[in-house]
């Protein structure tokens, strides 16, 4: 237990490699994995909208093999909620970003936990309640990311990340079967960073447990999940005035000056989550699905004292309940009068609110409670085939909204009127869904379709079909996709939200057809997409909103590959091709790469090794800016983000069941002109530069109980 706590401390790694060197466990070296899309989908886990092509094409490739349970190596596999995939565990070193919150392809406004945004253009597909806070969905748990494991023994895994001042990220994981038919995962996220400029503190806390239940006899199965999310991160506005980050006297970035929380003291606690202003944005989820299967029995004996129950459903009767208690604020607390000065002429400046100088709290909250009850029935036409099926059901929603906008003494003179404290809604949707995954494991398709008929989105839908042809081992699969939505704004958007500062609703639906090409394969994953969307809502300011009125038509291509130059040098290269037809509210780089190169290999027995250089260039463009009492980011037309390429260099390396990751980031902003100091910082946004040098230590460390 001593060695665990090393971990955590985080400033001992060589007693923790001595151990580690010692270490009687061993896992199976299998191949290496293929690489991955740039932009992992959003929150989403897998690629593909069936979630098979990782399988057919062996994405995951390394994994604990069996061999003997009575040894020190497991079967562990784990697969996504609703998937029929079976994928194993992810233990590749090559890149830092498969296991750090802030994966690669994304950018952020200031540090890691900051407000981020991918760099491949993904538009908000659901129909239906969608709060519209989505800046964040990053850091989140959500149910897309639940996996549910099996495993042959008890598994845990530690992770524990540090980074230049006082960046620090604890993950924890432990499953273990109970019973061969039960198993049950405990997840735990700590993130807490300072942040490098002015009030840009973030302490994300995230919590999950899962669990997944099949009975004796193969009838009733059981699936439940409880995850929350507590994510805060301050907001500084952006720096005052870029030509700062020059000035000699100024190598501190702590000493420029900010829009927002100015001269306002940051906690570095490990467990405080205070902030003076920012977004503190919590949600809690529960879900739980049950079914019984009617059909035909079997049994197959394994020996005399010995028999497995076989099962084969004809029937599926399904209830599945989800219940969400979500709340969005932001807090200015004014805490001293310089401060109060600076944040109220920001304030007045860009959201047209006018602060009494007596004010004390500025305070907006968005709260919600939504519940949703879905009776389902599955009919399988093969009995030999389980993954052959039709779906049908229907869902019953109810939820509520709770809106606050006030400060403490009142001391807000708007001319907007408060908006409404309560409201309710309900809603009755249709959905269907048929699956066939051919008994040869080549063809797969997919038709799904949801149907709001009854309740505030009554008329709203979404529709998509899938089909998937697995070729061969080397050749892997192709998936060609295509979906529609029918969707409302998001209710940010909405009269009644205290985040909506001119009482006025968006009320156009969004229409949204997305059709895409997908090829995974050993040699590179490509895709190719193209989405359209009619009446786009968006921030037209740091507060105003509209519907763009013609059609917006974006083109996305994206590829990864992975390239052997020489012995044990690699070369991993990402690339995205982005285009949008004629002048619209979204902008997105023309082009984005990421270059690694690698030495890697497997040296002394257990000793594997990944270090190397990587770069990261994107094309100048018009980059979206950011609201900080919104939470979002809105287009912009007059300034134009050209950065230098990204250059950071990375030694990572695991032994036996221990990894551990190096990384200097940002070694692009060098300057010798004051002697060697790292000023020269790239943007992400106007007004938001990127971090000077960064050094991230991270370590992992596997174990079996």
């Amino acid at each position: 237990m001593s060695s665990v706590k090393k971990i955590f401390v985080g400033r001992h790694c060589l007693f923790v490699l001595l151990m580690l060197f010692i270490s009687t466990e061993c896992f199976a070296q299998l191949p290496r994995r293929r690489p991955t899309s740039p932009v992992n989908e959003g929150n989403l886990p897998r690629i593909g909208q069936l979630g098979d092509i990782g399988n057919n094409g062996k994405k995951d490739t390394i994994a604990f093999e069996h061999r003997d349970d009575l040894a020190d190596s497991i079967t562990i596999t784990f697969r996504y909620f609703d998937s029929l995939a079976s994928h194993h565990l992810d233990t590749t070193i090559d890149d830092f970003g498969h296991y750090y919150p802030l994966p690669a392809g994304y950018n952020t406004i200031g540090g890691t936990g900051n407000a981020a945004f991918p760099v491949l253009f993904q538009p908000d597909t659901k129909p239906g309640w969608d709060p519209g806070f989505h800046s964040f969905d990053i850091y989140r748990y959500t149910i897309a990311n639940t996996r549910f494991f099996q495993t042959t023994k008890p598994f845990t895994s530690l992770n524990y990340y540090q980074g230049t001042g006082k960046e620090q990220v604890i993950k924890v994981l432990h499953t273990q079967n109970i019973k061969p038919n039960w198993n049950a995962a405990v997840e735990y996220r700590l993130l807490s960073n300072p942040g490098i400029f002015q009030n840009q503190n973030v302490k994300h806390k995230n919590y999950r447990f899962s669990s997944s239940y099949q009975g004796r006899r193969k009838r009733y199965a059981a699936t439940l999940v409880i995850f929350g999310n507590d994510l805060v991160s301050a907001e500084n506005g952006g720096i005052t005035d870029p030509a700062l980050l020059a000035d000699p006297t100024r190598k501190r970035r702590i000493a420029i000056p900010v829009n927002l929380g100015n001269n306002s003291s940051s906690s570095l606690a490990l467990f405080s989550s205070r902030i003076s202003s920012g977004n503190r944005y919590s949600d809690m989820e529960f879900l739980l699905r049950q079914s019984y299967d009617l059909g035909r029995k079997d049994s197959l004996k394994i020996n005399d004292s010995t028999m497995e129950y076989l099962f084969y459903p004809k029937l599926r009767i399904q209830h599945t309940i989800n219940y969400i208690k979500s709340s969005y604020q932001f807090v200015d607390e004014l805490p001293t009068f310089a401060t109060a000065q600076t944040d109220s002429v920001f304030f007045s400046n860009f959201y047209n609110l006018k602060i009494r100088p007596n004010a004390s709290n500025l305070f907006f909250k968005d709260e919600w409670k939504y519940v949703s009850n879905d009776f389902s029935l599955k009919q399988f036409p093969d009995t030999k085939n389980q993954k052959q099926f039709i779906e049908a059901g229907i869902r019953l929603e109810n939820y509520k909204g709770w809106f606050t906008r006030v400060d403490i003494p009142i001391s807000i003179i708007t001319i907007y009127p408060k908006p409404p404290a309560i409201v309710s809604y309900y809603n009755a949707v249709l959905h269907a869904n048929y699956r066939n995954k051919t008994r040869n494991q080549k063809w797969d398709a997919a038709l799904n379709g949801e149907l709001y008929v009854a309740g505030f989105f009554a008329g709203e839908y979404n529709m998509s079909a899938v089909l998937q042809r697995f070729l061969n081992n080397k050749w892997g699969a192709i998936e060609v996709s295509a979906s529609n939505i029918s969707r409302s704004p998001s209710a940010i958007f909405q009269a009644n939200s205290a985040f909506n500062f001119d009482s006025t609703s968006l009320t156009r639906k969004e229409n949204i057809t997305i059709l895409s090409i997908t090829a995974v394969n050993p040699r590179f994953n490509l895709n190719v997409r193209n989405i359209s969307i009619a009446n786009y809502a968006y921030l037209t300011s740091y507060y105003e909103k509209d519907q763009f009125s013609g059609l917006i038509n974006l083109t996305q291509g994206s590829l990864s590959t992975k390239n052997k130059i020489v012995g044990h040098l690699n070369l991993y290269s990402d690339f995205i091709v982005q285009q949008t037809a004629g002048k619209t509210p979204v902008h997105v780089p023309l082009f984005y790469t990421r270059q690694r190169m690698a030495f890697e290999g497997n040296f002394f027995k257990n000793l594997n090794l990944s270090t190397g250089l990587e770069v990261i260039y994107n094309t100048p463009y018009k980059a979206n800016h950011y609201s900080p009492v919104l939470g979002r980011f809105f287009p912009q037309d007059s300034i134009t983000i050209s950065n230098r390429p990204t250059i950071n260099a990375f030694f990572n390396f695991r032994i036996k069941t221990f990894t551990a990751f190096i990384k200097a980031e940002n070694l692009n902003t060098a300057s010798i002109n004051e002697g060697l100091v790292f000023i020269n910082n790239n943007f992400t946004a106007p007004y938001y530069p990127t971090p000077g040098l960064m050094i991230r230590l991270g370590i992992k460390w596997d174990m079996v109980n």
